[in-house]
C-alpha cells in the first residue's frame, strides 16, 4: 500500500489539436493543464484524471504512468 508521501503519478503529451473538435473536448485538455501539441503534464494517478484521458484518448498519448 502506497504512503500519504508517495503518490502515483501519469504523463500525458498532447498530440492532437483540439481545432474542430467539440467544446467539452478543449475543456477537458484544458483541464489535464495541456493547450498545445507536444506539451506535457504530469498529473497526479486518481480515477478523475484516468476519466478524463479516456474521454480525449484520441488527442493524449500517456507517457508514464508510475
Amino acid at each position: 500500500m502506497a504512503k500519504a508521501s508517495e503518490t502515483n503519478t501519469v504523463t500525458v503529451e498532447q498530440i492532437g489539436s483540439p481545432i474542430r473538435r467539440p467544446g467539452d473536448q478543449r475543456a477537458t485538455l484544458i483541464g489535464l493543464g495541456l493547450n498545445k501539441r507536444h506539451r506535457r503534464s504530469t498529473l497526479q494517478d486518481t480515477p478523475a484524471v484516468r476519466g478524463m484521458i479516456a474521454k480525449v484518448q484520441h488527442l493524449v498519448r500517456v507517457i508514464t504512468a508510475e
